[in-house]
């Protein structure tokens, strides 16, 4: 898409891509990764500081874990939703 449009869109398409909610996990990329969703992308100056960013390394990894269980469960969702559509007719 980049290719189509002026180089000083480019940040701005990538942001809000990366902040829109996608169907098949309920979550945005950004929100997945930083655990928030940012509304412009003046709210990354600074990365809010919370339970993403400890000292505690098991904590951090549990957190992650249970994010990555969350929307796992999310996939195999809408999979079973797909998967019944598909073999309604």
């Amino acid at each position: 898409m980049r290719l189509f449009l002026n180089p000083s869109y480019g940040d701005v398409i990538e942001c809000a891509y990366n902040r829109s909610v996608h169907s098949t996990t309920n979550y945005s990329p950004f929100e997945i990764v930083y655990d928030f969703n940012p509304l412009t992308p003046l709210d990354l100056i600074p990365l809010p500081v919370d339970k993403r960013v400890s000292l505690d390394g098991t904590q951090n990894a549990q957190v992650v874990k249970d994010l990555h269980a969350k929307i796992w469960q999310q996939i195999e969702k809408k999979n079973e939703q797909y998967a019944y559509k598909a073999n309604k007719g």
